[in-house]
């Protein structure tokens, strides 16, 4: 397939490798794990906010990313306490010598696929908190690895039904790594479901140029401009109707009515003008 991305598949691989060590243990938890009891008891009775329908199973793990959920207004996940941007890390990161570096690369895949591990158990709260874990120590040089890390939580928000936020972390992803598949897949859908089918064919669009073999993004390409020209002539006649009834009104006290107007369309450009009629009243 062209122009495929080899960490695209790294959410699927991952989840068919076995637990980590530390999801295996039955006590003695390691001080990540704790932190992570602790954020979700404390985050467990507050109310979310986002307002968007629609549910994905796990990065490549089934092809219920395809499916919508139409139960309307849905919770959106709370940041977990402590998510360092880009430039908090990047300070902390001047601390560190190559040494540390890398030894917190290494520790930021070992969570990652711990967070793969949740996901795939049902469990995308704690799932989020382990990704955001590995971000905040995950190299800032590290472009790839960060977003396949923002993808696979946006995944796991998406489980919760937060698009809002999940639609952040695919940008976080896209913008990391501008030829990620997976992550423009995830946004277009994301968009599809948000209501807004012009970004979703612009995203369509961007992955048909990397992969012209897949599917969705050559589906989309057929279906979406007829919806969205659709919707167009929709808006126009709703807003026409309403102009009708405010210059009728408006023009009533002058013996005049908008039937005294007539809208004719150039062919070539598209554009309207209006001519009057003096017997139409």
């Amino acid at each position: 397939m062209a122009g495929k991305d080899t960490n695209d598949e790294e959410f699927q691989d991952a989840l068919s490798e076995p637990a980590p060590p530390s999801q295996k243990a039955a006590t003695n938890k390691p001080d990540h794990e704790k932190l992570i009891d602790d954020i979700i008891e404390k985050n467990s009775k507050l109310s979310l906010t986002d307002g968007e329908g629609g549910a994905a199973d796990a990065e490549g793990a089934s092809n219920k990313d395809n499916e919508d959920d139409d139960s309307g207004d849905k919770a959106d996940v709370i940041q977990p306490d402590g998510e360092l941007s880009l430039e908090e890390l990047q300070l902390q990161e001047k601390e560190l010598s190559a040494e540390q570096l890398a030894a917190n690369k290494e520790k930021a895949e070992k969570l990652k696929l711990e967070g793969n591990e949740l996901f795939k158990n049902d469990e995308p709260e704690r799932a989020i908190v382990v990704y955001t874990e590995a971000l905040n120590i995950c190299p800032s040089v590290n472009s790839k690895e960060r977003a396949v890390l923002f993808c696979n939580r946006a995944a796991a928000k998406m489980k919760l039904e937060a698009n809002k936020a999940a639609i952040s972390d695919c940008t976080q992803a896209i913008e990391l790594n501008p030829v990620y598949v997976r992550a423009l897949l995830r946004r277009a859908k994301l968009y599809e479901q948000d209501e807004r089918p012009d970004e979703a064919l612009t995203d369509y669009k961007r992955v048909y140029e990397i992969d012209p073999g897949q599917p969705d993004a050559r589906e989309a390409q057929i279906r979406l401009p007829a919806f969205i020209n659709e919707r167009n002539e929709k808006l126009k006649n709703e807003m026409l109707s309403s102009l009708k009834g405010l210059g009728d009104m408006i023009l009533k006290p002058f013996g005049l009515s908008t039937a005294n107007f007539q809208m004719q369309q150039d062919p070539n450009s598209g554009s309207y003008s209006i001519n009057f009629n003096q017997n139409n009243s």
